[in-house]
Protein backbone atom coordinates (compact mmCIF):
# COMPACT_ATOMS: atom_id res chain seq x y z
CA UNK A 1 0.00 0.00 0.00
CA UNK A 2 1.34 3.40 -0.88
CA UNK A 3 2.20 5.91 1.81
CA UNK A 4 -0.61 8.31 2.68
CA UNK A 5 -0.97 11.27 4.97
CA UNK A 6 -2.95 10.87 8.17
CA UNK A 7 -6.21 12.81 7.64
CA UNK A 8 -6.24 16.05 9.59
CA UNK A 9 -9.81 15.39 10.69
CA UNK A 10 -8.66 12.30 12.55
CA UNK A 11 -5.69 13.73 14.41
CA UNK A 12 -6.01 13.22 18.15
CA UNK A 13 -4.63 15.23 21.03
CA UNK A 14 -1.39 14.23 22.70
CA UNK A 15 0.27 15.02 25.99
CA UNK A 16 3.04 17.56 25.79
CA UNK A 17 6.22 16.92 27.72
CA UNK A 18 9.21 18.83 28.98
CA UNK A 19 12.33 18.84 26.87
CA UNK A 20 13.89 16.00 28.88
CA UNK A 21 12.50 12.86 30.49
CA UNK A 22 12.54 12.89 34.28
CA UNK A 23 12.88 10.40 37.12
CA UNK A 24 13.53 6.77 36.21
CA UNK A 25 13.23 7.50 32.49
CA UNK A 26 16.11 9.95 32.72
CA UNK A 27 18.33 7.36 34.40
CA UNK A 28 17.54 4.57 31.98
CA UNK A 29 18.61 4.34 28.40
CA UNK A 30 15.47 4.07 26.29
CA UNK A 31 15.31 3.00 22.63
CA UNK A 32 13.65 6.30 21.72
CA UNK A 33 14.33 9.90 22.70
CA UNK A 34 11.84 12.70 23.19
CA UNK A 35 10.72 14.23 19.85
CA UNK A 36 12.20 11.34 17.85
CA UNK A 37 10.20 10.49 14.72
CA UNK A 38 9.94 6.73 14.35
CA UNK A 39 7.98 4.10 12.48
CA UNK A 40 5.76 1.80 14.53
CA UNK A 41 3.64 -1.28 13.99
CA UNK A 42 0.38 -0.94 15.90
CA UNK A 43 -0.43 -4.19 17.68
CA UNK A 44 -3.57 -3.27 19.60
CA UNK A 45 -5.76 -0.64 21.23
CA UNK A 46 -5.60 0.53 24.85
CA UNK A 47 -8.77 0.87 26.90
CA UNK A 48 -9.23 4.53 25.90
CA UNK A 49 -8.89 3.70 22.20
CA UNK A 50 -5.24 4.69 21.73
CA UNK A 51 -3.15 2.62 19.38
CA UNK A 52 -0.49 0.49 21.08
CA UNK A 53 2.83 0.42 19.24
CA UNK A 54 6.15 -1.24 19.96
CA UNK A 55 9.62 0.14 19.22
CA UNK A 56 12.44 -2.25 20.13
CA UNK A 57 10.22 -3.69 22.87
CA UNK A 58 9.25 -0.25 24.25
CA UNK A 59 5.51 0.54 24.32
CA UNK A 60 4.21 3.77 22.84
CA UNK A 61 0.56 4.83 22.92
CA UNK A 62 -0.48 6.58 19.70
CA UNK A 63 -3.92 8.24 19.65
CA UNK A 64 -5.60 7.80 16.27
CA UNK A 65 -3.66 4.69 15.22
CA UNK A 66 -5.43 1.38 14.64
CA UNK A 67 -4.37 -2.26 15.06
CA UNK A 68 -2.55 -3.67 12.04
CA UNK A 69 -1.32 -0.29 10.84
CA UNK A 70 2.21 0.91 10.31
CA UNK A 71 2.58 4.55 11.21
CA UNK A 72 5.11 7.34 11.53
CA UNK A 73 4.87 9.07 14.91
CA UNK A 74 6.74 11.60 17.07
CA UNK A 75 7.51 10.77 20.72
CA UNK A 76 5.88 13.37 22.97
CA UNK A 77 6.23 11.84 26.42
CA UNK A 78 8.54 9.19 27.89
CA UNK A 79 8.24 7.32 31.15
CA UNK A 80 9.95 4.32 32.70
CA UNK A 81 7.91 1.62 30.98
CA UNK A 82 5.95 3.38 28.25
CA UNK A 83 5.58 6.59 26.30
CA UNK A 84 3.18 8.52 24.10
CA UNK A 85 3.55 9.64 20.52
CA UNK A 86 1.75 11.92 18.09
CA UNK A 87 0.55 10.29 14.90
CA UNK A 88 2.11 12.01 11.89
CA UNK A 89 1.35 9.68 9.00
CA UNK A 90 -0.32 6.36 8.29
CA UNK A 91 2.06 4.32 6.14
CA UNK A 92 -0.14 1.23 5.84
CA UNK A 93 -3.80 1.69 6.80
CA UNK A 94 -6.10 -0.79 8.50
CA UNK A 95 -9.08 -1.94 6.41
CA UNK A 96 -11.17 -0.84 9.40
CA UNK A 97 -10.08 2.79 9.09
CA UNK A 98 -12.88 5.17 8.04
CA UNK A 99 -13.19 8.92 7.68
CA UNK A 100 -14.58 10.51 10.84
CA UNK A 101 -17.72 12.47 9.90
CA UNK A 102 -17.44 15.02 12.72
CA UNK A 103 -15.87 18.35 11.71
CA UNK A 104 -14.16 18.86 15.10
CA UNK A 105 -13.21 15.25 15.79
CA UNK A 106 -9.53 16.15 15.47
CA UNK A 107 -9.70 18.32 18.59
CA UNK A 108 -12.79 17.35 20.60
CA UNK A 109 -12.30 14.83 23.40
CA UNK A 110 -15.87 13.52 23.40
CA UNK A 111 -15.26 10.59 21.01
CA UNK A 112 -12.17 8.47 20.50
CA UNK A 113 -13.16 5.95 17.80
CA UNK A 114 -15.00 7.67 14.95
CA UNK A 115 -12.11 6.70 12.65
CA UNK A 116 -12.72 2.99 13.50
CA UNK A 117 -15.45 1.14 11.55
CA UNK A 118 -18.39 0.44 13.85
CA UNK A 119 -18.33 -3.34 13.45
CA UNK A 120 -14.65 -3.33 14.34
CA UNK A 121 -15.39 -1.19 17.41
CA UNK A 122 -17.80 -3.86 18.66
CA UNK A 123 -15.28 -6.65 18.11
CA UNK A 124 -12.59 -4.68 19.94
CA UNK A 125 -14.88 -3.94 22.87
CA UNK A 126 -15.67 -7.62 23.33
CA UNK A 127 -11.96 -8.39 23.29
CA UNK A 128 -11.40 -5.61 25.84
CA UNK A 129 -13.80 -7.41 28.18
CA UNK A 130 -12.22 -10.82 27.55
CA UNK A 131 -8.70 -9.46 28.14
CA UNK A 132 -9.77 -7.85 31.45
CA UNK A 133 -11.41 -11.04 32.71
CA UNK A 134 -8.37 -13.14 31.85
CA UNK A 135 -5.57 -10.71 32.73
CA UNK A 136 -7.01 -8.93 35.78
CA UNK A 137 -9.52 -11.46 37.09
CA UNK A 138 -7.46 -14.56 36.16
CA UNK A 139 -10.76 -16.06 35.00
CA UNK A 140 -11.22 -18.66 32.28
CA UNK A 141 -13.22 -17.50 29.27
CA UNK A 142 -14.81 -19.75 26.66
CA UNK A 143 -12.70 -19.72 23.47
CA UNK A 144 -15.56 -18.50 21.31
CA UNK A 145 -18.75 -16.48 21.83
CA UNK A 146 -20.46 -19.20 19.81
CA UNK A 147 -19.78 -21.79 22.54
CA UNK A 148 -23.07 -23.56 23.23
CA UNK A 149 -22.45 -24.42 26.89
CA UNK A 150 -19.99 -23.43 29.58
CA UNK A 151 -21.62 -25.10 32.57
CA UNK A 152 -19.55 -28.23 32.21
CA UNK A 153 -16.11 -26.70 31.81
CA UNK A 154 -16.29 -23.74 34.17
CA UNK A 155 -15.50 -21.21 31.48
CA UNK A 156 -17.30 -17.87 31.19
CA UNK A 157 -19.28 -17.22 28.03
CA UNK A 158 -18.67 -13.67 26.78
CA UNK A 159 -21.26 -12.82 24.15
CA UNK A 160 -20.73 -10.53 21.14
CA UNK A 161 -21.37 -6.89 22.03
CA UNK A 162 -24.95 -5.70 21.61
CA UNK A 163 -24.46 -2.77 19.22
CA UNK A 164 -26.82 -0.21 17.72
CA UNK A 165 -28.46 -0.35 14.30
CA UNK A 166 -27.78 3.41 14.02
CA UNK A 167 -24.89 4.41 16.31
CA UNK A 168 -25.41 8.17 15.94
CA UNK A 169 -27.57 10.80 17.67
CA UNK A 170 -28.11 8.48 20.62
CA UNK A 171 -27.47 10.79 23.62
CA UNK A 172 -30.41 12.32 25.46
CA UNK A 173 -28.27 14.74 27.48
CA UNK A 174 -25.77 17.40 26.45
CA UNK A 175 -23.61 18.91 29.19
CA UNK A 176 -21.75 21.78 27.55
CA UNK A 177 -19.10 23.95 29.25
CA UNK A 178 -19.21 27.66 28.44
CA UNK A 179 -16.15 29.87 28.06
CA UNK A 180 -14.80 33.02 26.42
CA UNK A 181 -12.85 33.13 23.17
CA UNK A 182 -11.94 36.49 21.68
CA UNK A 183 -11.28 34.99 18.24
CA UNK A 184 -14.75 33.42 18.24
CA UNK A 185 -16.37 36.69 19.21
CA UNK A 186 -16.89 36.18 22.94
CA UNK A 187 -18.98 33.53 24.65
CA UNK A 188 -18.51 30.03 23.24
CA UNK A 189 -19.55 26.54 24.21
CA UNK A 190 -18.53 23.06 23.14
CA UNK A 191 -16.62 20.15 24.60
CA UNK A 192 -13.22 19.90 26.21
CA UNK A 193 -10.19 18.84 24.27
CA UNK A 194 -9.02 15.44 25.44
CA UNK A 195 -7.05 15.80 28.66
CA UNK A 196 -7.58 19.56 28.99
CA UNK A 197 -10.07 22.26 29.92
CA UNK A 198 -9.72 24.03 26.59
CA UNK A 199 -13.16 24.33 25.03
CA UNK A 200 -13.61 23.29 21.41
CA UNK A 201 -16.36 25.55 20.07
CA UNK A 202 -19.05 23.27 18.65
CA UNK A 203 -22.43 23.92 17.04
CA UNK A 204 -23.35 20.27 16.44
CA UNK A 205 -22.45 16.92 17.97
CA UNK A 206 -23.19 13.79 15.95
CA UNK A 207 -23.80 11.62 19.00
CA UNK A 208 -26.30 14.08 20.52
CA UNK A 209 -30.01 14.20 19.80
CA UNK A 210 -30.58 17.02 17.29
CA UNK A 211 -32.85 18.91 19.70
CA UNK A 212 -30.04 19.11 22.25
CA UNK A 213 -27.85 20.71 19.58
CA UNK A 214 -30.58 23.23 18.76
CA UNK A 215 -31.17 24.13 22.40
CA UNK A 216 -27.50 24.60 23.31
CA UNK A 217 -26.85 26.62 20.15
CA UNK A 218 -29.79 28.93 20.93
CA UNK A 219 -28.70 29.37 24.57
CA UNK A 220 -25.16 30.33 23.54
CA UNK A 221 -26.31 32.75 20.85
CA UNK A 222 -28.94 34.47 22.98
CA UNK A 223 -26.63 34.80 26.00
CA UNK A 224 -23.98 36.35 23.75
CA UNK A 225 -26.48 38.80 22.24
CA UNK A 226 -27.85 39.81 25.64
CA UNK A 227 -24.37 40.30 27.05
CA UNK A 228 -24.30 37.57 29.69
CA UNK A 229 -20.65 36.81 30.40
CA UNK A 230 -19.13 33.34 30.37
CA UNK A 231 -17.43 32.13 33.52
CA UNK A 232 -13.62 32.24 33.40
CA UNK A 233 -11.87 29.58 35.49
CA UNK A 234 -8.64 31.55 35.86
CA UNK A 235 -10.05 34.92 36.91
CA UNK A 236 -13.20 33.43 38.49
CA UNK A 237 -15.22 36.14 36.79
CA UNK A 238 -18.32 35.92 34.62
CA UNK A 239 -21.56 34.03 35.25
CA UNK A 240 -22.57 31.25 32.83
CA UNK A 241 -20.61 28.02 33.44
CA UNK A 242 -22.56 25.27 31.66
CA UNK A 243 -25.67 24.69 29.59
CA UNK A 244 -27.28 21.29 30.12
CA UNK A 245 -29.96 20.09 27.71
CA UNK A 246 -32.08 16.99 28.32
CA UNK A 247 -34.55 15.49 25.85
CA UNK A 248 -37.06 12.69 26.28
CA UNK A 249 -36.87 10.20 23.42
CA UNK A 250 -40.40 9.05 24.30
CA UNK A 251 -42.16 12.43 24.27
CA UNK A 252 -39.73 14.88 22.65
CA UNK A 253 -40.08 17.32 25.55
CA UNK A 254 -36.96 19.08 26.78
CA UNK A 255 -35.39 20.60 29.88
CA UNK A 256 -32.68 23.26 29.86
CA UNK A 257 -30.48 23.79 32.90
CA UNK A 258 -28.37 26.95 33.10
CA UNK A 259 -25.45 26.63 35.52
CA UNK A 260 -24.41 30.02 36.84
CA UNK A 261 -22.31 31.35 39.69
CA UNK A 262 -25.13 33.24 41.44
CA UNK A 263 -28.92 33.10 41.79
CA UNK A 264 -29.41 35.95 39.35
CA UNK A 265 -27.64 38.03 36.72
CA UNK A 266 -28.61 40.96 34.51
CA UNK A 267 -30.35 39.61 31.43
CA UNK A 268 -31.47 36.29 32.94
CA UNK A 269 -35.19 37.03 32.54
CA UNK A 270 -34.63 38.04 28.91
CA UNK A 271 -32.64 34.88 28.28
CA UNK A 272 -35.44 32.70 29.66
CA UNK A 273 -38.10 34.56 27.67
CA UNK A 274 -36.25 34.21 24.38
CA UNK A 275 -35.48 30.53 24.98
CA UNK A 276 -39.20 29.94 25.55
CA UNK A 277 -40.04 31.71 22.30
CA UNK A 278 -37.43 29.99 20.14
CA UNK A 279 -37.58 26.45 21.50
CA UNK A 280 -41.14 25.07 21.46
CA UNK A 281 -40.09 21.65 22.76
CA UNK A 282 -38.62 23.08 25.99
CA UNK A 283 -41.08 22.62 28.86
CA UNK A 284 -38.68 23.34 31.73
CA UNK A 285 -35.91 25.90 32.29
CA UNK A 286 -33.93 25.54 35.50
CA UNK A 287 -31.04 27.34 37.19
CA UNK A 288 -28.33 25.54 39.10
CA UNK A 289 -26.05 27.71 41.24
CA UNK A 290 -22.40 26.68 41.39
CA UNK A 291 -20.17 29.38 42.95
CA UNK A 292 -17.32 27.04 43.87
CA UNK A 293 -13.84 26.75 42.42
CA UNK A 294 -14.39 23.21 41.19
CA UNK A 295 -14.48 21.06 38.08
CA UNK A 296 -17.87 19.67 39.14
CA UNK A 297 -20.69 20.80 36.85
CA UNK A 298 -23.47 21.23 39.39
CA UNK A 299 -23.68 23.08 42.66
CA UNK A 300 -26.01 22.17 45.52
CA UNK A 301 -28.84 24.63 44.77
CA UNK A 302 -31.32 24.21 41.89
CA UNK A 303 -34.49 26.19 41.11
CA UNK A 304 -37.05 26.08 38.31
CA UNK A 305 -37.10 29.40 36.45
CA UNK A 306 -40.01 28.50 34.19
CA UNK A 307 -42.23 25.54 33.43
CA UNK A 308 -42.21 22.06 34.94
CA UNK A 309 -39.81 20.71 37.54
CA UNK A 310 -39.34 17.47 35.59
CA UNK A 311 -39.66 15.93 32.16
CA UNK A 312 -40.82 12.36 31.56
CA UNK A 313 -39.33 9.49 29.61
CA UNK A 314 -40.36 5.88 29.16
CA UNK A 315 -38.16 2.78 28.92
CA UNK A 316 -39.60 -0.70 28.57
CA UNK A 317 -43.07 0.41 29.57
CA UNK A 318 -41.91 2.19 32.75
CA UNK A 319 -42.26 5.95 33.08
CA UNK A 320 -39.49 8.00 34.69
CA UNK A 321 -39.51 11.57 35.98
CA UNK A 322 -36.21 13.31 35.21
CA UNK A 323 -35.23 16.36 37.25
CA UNK A 324 -32.41 18.82 36.66
CA UNK A 325 -29.84 16.73 38.56
CA UNK A 326 -31.28 13.23 38.15
CA UNK A 327 -28.88 10.54 37.00
CA UNK A 328 -30.47 8.87 34.01
CA UNK A 329 -28.82 6.68 31.38
CA UNK A 330 -27.94 8.82 28.35
CA UNK A 331 -28.69 6.17 25.70
CA UNK A 332 -32.33 5.09 26.16
CA UNK A 333 -32.31 2.64 23.24
CA UNK A 334 -29.42 0.63 24.66
CA UNK A 335 -30.59 1.12 28.24
CA UNK A 336 -33.70 -0.94 27.48
CA UNK A 337 -31.51 -3.72 26.11
CA UNK A 338 -29.15 -3.50 29.10
CA UNK A 339 -31.96 -3.69 31.65
CA UNK A 340 -33.72 -6.40 29.67
CA UNK A 341 -30.58 -8.52 29.92
CA UNK A 342 -30.32 -7.80 33.66
CA UNK A 343 -33.91 -8.99 34.07
CA UNK A 344 -33.14 -12.13 32.04
CA UNK A 345 -30.10 -12.92 34.20
CA UNK A 346 -32.13 -12.40 37.39
CA UNK A 347 -34.35 -15.29 36.16
CA UNK A 348 -37.30 -14.21 38.30
CA UNK A 349 -40.37 -16.39 38.60
CA UNK A 350 -42.51 -14.07 40.73
CA UNK A 351 -41.81 -15.15 44.29
CA UNK A 352 -38.29 -13.78 44.78
CA UNK A 353 -36.94 -11.11 47.07
CA UNK A 354 -34.46 -8.92 45.19
CA UNK A 355 -31.98 -6.34 46.44
CA UNK A 356 -30.75 -3.62 44.08
CA UNK A 357 -27.52 -2.09 45.40
CA UNK A 358 -26.51 1.30 43.92
CA UNK A 359 -30.14 1.66 42.80
CA UNK A 360 -29.95 5.31 41.71
CA UNK A 361 -33.38 6.65 40.76
CA UNK A 362 -34.78 3.13 40.69
CA UNK A 363 -34.47 2.33 37.00
CA UNK A 364 -33.37 -1.30 37.35
CA UNK A 365 -35.39 -1.77 40.56
CA UNK A 366 -38.66 -0.97 38.83
CA UNK A 367 -37.86 -3.31 35.93
CA UNK A 368 -37.30 -6.08 38.48
CA UNK A 369 -40.33 -5.24 40.62
CA UNK A 370 -42.75 -6.24 37.88
CA UNK A 371 -41.44 -9.83 38.03
CA UNK A 372 -40.49 -10.22 41.72
CA UNK A 373 -42.38 -10.49 44.99
CA UNK A 374 -40.42 -7.66 46.62
CA UNK A 375 -37.52 -5.38 45.65
CA UNK A 376 -35.34 -3.40 48.05
CA UNK A 377 -33.13 -0.65 46.66
CA UNK A 378 -30.30 1.16 48.43
CA UNK A 379 -28.48 4.29 47.27
CA UNK A 380 -26.07 6.68 48.99
CA UNK A 381 -27.47 9.85 47.37
CA UNK A 382 -30.65 10.93 49.14
CA UNK A 383 -32.03 12.92 46.19
CA UNK A 384 -31.82 9.83 44.01
CA UNK A 385 -33.78 7.81 46.57
CA UNK A 386 -36.50 10.47 46.60
CA UNK A 387 -36.63 10.18 42.79
CA UNK A 388 -36.80 6.38 43.05
CA UNK A 389 -39.76 6.54 45.41
CA UNK A 390 -41.49 9.06 43.16
CA UNK A 391 -40.91 6.87 40.10
CA UNK A 392 -42.41 3.87 41.93
CA UNK A 393 -45.53 5.91 42.70
CA UNK A 394 -45.62 7.18 39.12
CA UNK A 395 -45.85 3.59 37.86
CA UNK A 396 -48.17 2.29 40.62
CA UNK A 397 -45.45 -0.08 41.82
CA UNK A 398 -45.95 -0.86 45.51
CA UNK A 399 -43.50 -3.74 45.95
CA UNK A 400 -40.31 -1.64 45.79
CA UNK A 401 -38.85 -0.01 48.89
CA UNK A 402 -35.84 2.31 48.87
CA UNK A 403 -33.36 3.28 51.57
CA UNK A 404 -30.57 5.86 51.83
CA UNK A 405 -27.15 4.64 52.87
CA UNK A 406 -24.08 2.64 52.00
CA UNK A 407 -24.97 -0.76 50.60
CA UNK A 408 -22.36 -2.55 52.72
CA UNK A 409 -24.04 -1.11 55.85
CA UNK A 410 -27.69 -1.33 54.84
CA UNK A 411 -27.64 -4.90 53.48
CA UNK A 412 -26.43 -6.49 56.75
CA UNK A 413 -29.04 -4.46 58.65
CA UNK A 414 -31.74 -5.76 56.34
CA UNK A 415 -30.49 -9.28 56.86
CA UNK A 416 -30.76 -8.86 60.64
CA UNK A 417 -34.38 -7.82 60.06
CA UNK A 418 -35.00 -11.12 58.29
CA UNK A 419 -34.66 -9.89 54.70
CA UNK A 420 -32.82 -12.58 52.74
CA UNK A 421 -32.35 -11.90 49.05
CA UNK A 422 -32.77 -14.57 46.40
CA UNK A 423 -31.16 -12.25 43.83
CA UNK A 424 -28.87 -9.25 44.34
CA UNK A 425 -28.22 -6.74 41.57
CA UNK A 426 -25.24 -4.37 41.74
CA UNK A 427 -24.60 -1.44 39.41
CA UNK A 428 -21.61 0.40 40.90
CA UNK A 429 -19.69 3.42 39.59
CA UNK A 430 -16.47 2.97 37.59
CA UNK A 431 -14.42 2.21 40.71
CA UNK A 432 -16.47 -0.96 41.19
CA UNK A 433 -17.92 -2.43 44.38
CA UNK A 434 -16.60 -1.54 47.81
CA UNK A 435 -14.70 -4.51 49.23
CA UNK A 436 -17.02 -4.51 52.25
CA UNK A 437 -20.00 -4.90 49.93
CA UNK A 438 -18.35 -7.85 48.20
CA UNK A 439 -17.84 -9.46 51.61
CA UNK A 440 -21.51 -8.81 52.37
CA UNK A 441 -22.63 -10.44 49.11
CA UNK A 442 -20.55 -13.51 49.90
CA UNK A 443 -22.01 -13.69 53.42
CA UNK A 444 -25.61 -13.30 52.20
CA UNK A 445 -25.18 -16.00 49.54
CA UNK A 446 -28.07 -15.19 47.20
CA UNK A 447 -28.90 -17.74 44.52
CA UNK A 448 -27.87 -15.29 41.80
CA UNK A 449 -25.96 -12.03 41.48
CA UNK A 450 -26.44 -9.75 38.48
CA UNK A 451 -23.48 -7.39 38.12
CA UNK A 452 -23.94 -4.36 35.83
CA UNK A 453 -20.62 -2.66 35.14
CA UNK A 454 -19.30 0.34 33.22
CA UNK A 455 -15.64 -0.64 33.68
CA UNK A 456 -14.29 -4.04 32.51
CA UNK A 457 -11.21 -3.73 34.75
CA UNK A 458 -13.07 -3.32 38.05
CA UNK A 459 -15.68 -5.83 36.88
CA UNK A 460 -12.94 -8.44 36.43
CA UNK A 461 -11.45 -7.66 39.84
CA UNK A 462 -14.83 -7.96 41.59
CA UNK A 463 -15.87 -11.12 39.74
CA UNK A 464 -12.63 -12.76 40.89
CA UNK A 465 -13.44 -11.83 44.50
CA UNK A 466 -16.97 -13.22 44.21
CA UNK A 467 -15.70 -16.41 42.59
CA UNK A 468 -13.28 -16.86 45.49
CA UNK A 469 -16.26 -16.42 47.81
CA UNK A 470 -18.30 -19.24 46.35
CA UNK A 471 -19.95 -17.89 43.20
CA UNK A 472 -19.37 -18.76 39.57
CA UNK A 473 -19.63 -16.35 36.67
CA UNK A 474 -21.81 -17.99 34.03
CA UNK A 475 -21.91 -15.43 31.26
CA UNK A 476 -21.20 -11.79 30.42
CA UNK A 477 -23.13 -9.67 27.92
CA UNK A 478 -21.31 -6.51 26.78
CA UNK A 479 -23.58 -3.67 25.62
CA UNK A 480 -22.42 -0.70 23.53
CA UNK A 481 -23.99 2.17 25.46
CA UNK A 482 -21.53 4.74 24.06
CA UNK A 483 -20.69 4.14 20.38
CA UNK A 484 -17.52 5.80 19.04
CA UNK A 485 -15.99 6.01 22.52
CA UNK A 486 -13.72 3.63 24.39
CA UNK A 487 -16.42 2.71 26.92
CA UNK A 488 -18.39 -0.53 27.15
CA UNK A 489 -20.97 -1.71 29.70
CA UNK A 490 -21.49 -5.31 30.74
CA UNK A 491 -24.15 -7.38 32.44
CA UNK A 492 -22.83 -10.49 34.21
CA UNK A 493 -24.69 -13.41 35.74
CA UNK A 494 -23.23 -15.24 38.74
CA UNK A 495 -24.68 -18.26 40.57
CA UNK A 496 -23.75 -20.07 43.74
CA UNK A 497 -21.32 -22.85 42.89
CA UNK A 498 -23.50 -25.48 44.53
CA UNK A 499 -26.35 -24.25 42.35
CA UNK A 500 -24.23 -24.24 39.19
CA UNK A 501 -23.92 -28.00 39.01
CA UNK A 502 -27.68 -28.40 38.66
CA UNK A 503 -27.99 -25.92 35.79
Amino acid sequence: MRTKRYPAGNRRNTTTASSKPTGDAARRELPVALHDVIELDIVGLAHEGEGVGRHEGFTLFVPGALPGERVRARATELRKNFGRAELLEVLAASPDRVAAPCAVYARCGGCQLQHFAYGAQLRWKRQLVVDALERIGKLRVAPSPAASSVAGNGRILVHPVLGMDDPWRYRNKAQVPIGFDLEEGGLVGGFYEQGSHRIVSTDACLIQHERNDDAVLAAKRIAREIGIEAYDEKSRSGWLRHVVAKVSFATGEMMLVLVGTTRSVDGLDALVARLRDELPHVVSICLNVNPDETSAVFGRETATLWGADVIFDRIGGIRFAISARSFYQVNPVQTERLYGKALEYAALEGGETVIDAYCGIGTISLFLARSARQVYGVELISDAVLDARANARLNDIDNADFAVGRAEVVLPAWREQGIDADVIVVDPPRKGCDSALLDTLVAMRPERIVYVSCNPATLARDLAALEAGGFRTVEVQPVDMFPHTGHVECVSQLVLKEEAGSR
